[in-house]
This record gives C-alpha cells, sequence and structure tokens, in this order.
C-alpha cells in the first residue's frame, strides 16, 4: 500500500489545489477533498466518513490543511491515525477570530444571542450557535504538526498562532510579509521549501 497525503482546501478554494504537491510527495498518492461542510459539526462527520475511506487504502496518511479547512480538520480528525500534519495559515482558535468578527461589524453577543444569525458587508454571517458549539469544544490536537504563518495574516495574530504551536508542540514558521492566503511565485517558493524541510 501507498502512503497518501489528503489536502484540504481552506474558504473559496478547491480539491483542485493538492495537484500543486504531488511533485513533494512523489511516493504517495495526494488526495484533494472536495468537501461540502460549512460548520464543525457537519465537517465532524462528512471529514471523518472520507477520511475511513483513504485510511484502510493507505500505509500512512500525512495531512495538509489550509486555513478553516486546518480547523475543521482538527476539530474532525482529532482522534484519527495520521502521521503528520502541514497547516498552512490555519484558524486555531475559531472562539477568538468569531469574536474578532462581531467587534469588526459593532455586534455584540446580546445581539448575536436574540437574532441567532446576522449577516456582515465583510466578516459573512455570523451564528451563535457556531460560537456557543465552538466553546463547548475545544480543540484537542495530538497530531505533530508543522505550521507556516504569513506575518500579514489579517485573519490570525501571531500571538494567537505561536501559544498553539507552543501548546501543541508544533513548528511554526514565518515567511516575512506573507499573507493569510499564500498565492503568489514567492509565496508558493516558500511554502513548498517549507513542506520539503519538514517532510
Amino acid at each position: 500500500m501507498k502512503n497518501a497525503v489528503i489536502y484540504i482546501h481552506g474558504k473559496g478554494g478547491s480539491a483542485e489545489e493538492a495537484d500543486h504537491y504531488q511533485t513533494l510527495f512523489r511516493d504517495s498518492s495526494v488526495i484533494g477533498f472536495d468537501y461540502k461542510a460549512q460548520a464543525p459539526w457537519e465537517a465532524k462527520e462528512e471529514f471523518s466518513i472520507f477520511f475511513d475511506d483513504i485510511s484502510c487504502k493507505h500505509r500512512s496518511i500525512t495531512v495538509i490543511a489550509n486555513s478553516i479547512g486546518a480547523f475543521f480538520a482538527m476539530e474532525a480528525l482529532s482522534d484519527k491515525r495520521i502521521k503528520k500534519a502541514f497547516f498552512i495559515s490555519p484558524i486555531v482558535n475559531m472562539e477568538k477570530l468569531i469574536c474578532d468578527m462581531m467587534l469588526w461589524a459593532n455586534v455584540t453577543e446580546e445581539e448575536l444571542s436574540g437574532k441567532g444569525e446576522i449577516k456582515t458587508a465583510f466578516a459573512g454571517t455570523l451564528s451563535w450557535e457556531y460560537l456557543c458549539y465552538v466553546r463547548e469544544n475545544p480543540i484537542r490536537w495530538q497530531v505533530p504538526t508543522h505550521i507556516l504563518y504569513g506575518s500579514q495574516d489579517n485573519l490570525t495574530a501571531f500571538n494567537t498562532v505561536s501559544d498553539f504551536a507552543v501548546h501543541n508542540g508544533a513548528t511554526l514558521t514565518v515567511m516575512e510579509d506573507g499573507e493569510h492566503w499564500f498565492h503568489t511565485e514567492e509565496q508558493m517558493k516558500f511554502l513548498d521549501d517549507w513542506i520539503l524541510r519538514f517532510q
């Protein structure tokens, strides 16, 4: 059996992005996950079914996850047999991100609790159910993990990702002037070198 690499895209991404990683993992099957989940409780079911199907056909599994894909992976796959994980601009503290978005949108907890959902111009739809869920279901992640973070990430503060890395024993690599979305030629070269360094 071959080894497998599962690629989990971020918001607005696609499973086709997995093709980029095939040259970095020549001896593995690189599989993009075209998931539909929008909430962590949905991811818990969908990700688990997908992972179990791949796992039984491969010797070992490595996960590459981007942004909210990393959050969903931690939420859904924490008890799975994963050799290692590469997280690119991961959302590691969803409660803080939601609270930050509420602050940016000038929405109070009382308002969100009363309305259930509030649509915002730039932060999408804020959900009281979502906020309550992440508070009641803290992340427990023990997979050996490498994190890539851009110093200009506009969603996650450095202290937030640094605290997570220390608490979880993860390596943390920072690209100066890197963004939340790694996409330029320079950023992708940095990303590729990072993966090759920690393979």
